[in-house]
């Protein structure tokens, strides 16, 4: 590879990072499809189970739904396809890593170190889910006074506005926490740090740069809308065409069809992933990214 595409040799705009992230979607999108349509192909097993269950025991969707919580097997499925869907995404961003930094790419051993790497990985996404779900706390706290003085003052309680402020404080409150934790995975993955210590690592690279990382993100969010719009649209012509107006088949088709096509891009948020870790090690820690980084990504 005659010019190396990460890590990124000096601080990037926002406009770079999204091109850096593009340049390697493009350049890793085909070795990178085995993981992405296997990623896909394992979510949709818990579907299909789903799907088994409610045709044989003949019930309703919404009664379906009540089954499955109660179906042992249905819990055993879902937490062995999650750690599986752990391993593959762990893999599938080492493979990016390895071919953007000039490295051979490995199935074995990505996939080995994705499986190392899982137990930390589950670790790091409870820390996560319990501190985006304790912020819901003090906002509860802070709507449920606002609301209060809005009734006091009004001489009513004002419900629909009490519940668009909970709603925007909790979404607002639960990025911020996403975008400082982001950097978590690459930094657990590519180098020699623990699990609580890349997420300390990850807070320490992304602070000052909320805003930043805000107008990147809702950049990359507007194009995977778009884009699931886009696969939405193709899968329910083709679905239609071949379902023949039966419309179990159609939805059936449909949603299968947007999977695989969605797999297509799936890829594209590792690689913007992988971008902004380049870029902020870069501000935060010099150029010299590639000796700070002091594990090979598939050892």
């Amino acid at each position: 590879m005659p010019s190396l595409l990460y890590p990124p040799s000096r601080p990037l705009s926002v406009g770079e990072v999204l091109d850096l992230a593009f340049r390697i979607y493009g350049t890793t999108l085909l070795k990178c499809l085995p993981y992405s349509f296997a990623t896909v192909l394992i979510g949709q097993l818990l579907t299909v189970y789903g799907l088994l269950q409610q045709h044989a025991a003949g019930t309703r969707p919404a009664l379906q739904t009540l089954q499955q919580l109660r179906d042992p097997l249905w819990w055993l499925l879902l937490i062995l396809l999650g750690m599986s869907n752990v391993v593959l995404t762990s893999a599938l961003l080492l493979r990016q890593y390895a071919l953007a930094s000039g490295r051979p790419a490995a199935m074995r051993a990505e996939l080995a170190r994705g499986l190392r790497c899982m137990p930390g990985l589950l670790l790091v996404a409870l820390l996560m889910a319990l501190a985006i779900g304790g912020s819901l706390l003090p906002i509860l706290l802070l709507v449920g006074a606002v609301g209060a003085g809005l009734g006091v003052t009004r001489g009513r309680v004002a419900g629909p506005l009490v519940g668009v402020l909970l709603l925007v404080g909790y979404v607002v409150a639960a990025s911020w926490a996403v975008i400082r934790w982001i950097c978590t995975g690459p930094a657990y993955l590519l180098s020699q740090r623990g699990p609580v210590e890349s997420m300390v690592h990850s807070w320490r690279l992304t602070q000052g740069n909320f805003w930043r990382l805000s107008a990147i993100y809702a950049v990359a969010l507007v194009l995977i809308v778009v884009f699931y719009m886009f696969v939405g649209v193709i899968g329910m012509v083709v679905a239609l065409l071949v379902g023949r107006g039966d419309v179990t088949i159609v939805m059936a088709l449909s949603q299968a069809l947007v999977a695989l096509l969605a797999a297509v891009f799936t890829p594209f948020y590792h690689a913007l992933v992988l971008a902004v870790f380049g870029d902020l090690s870069a501000r935060r820690e010099g150029t010299d990214l590639a000796q700070r980084l002091a594990v090979p990504a598939v050892s």
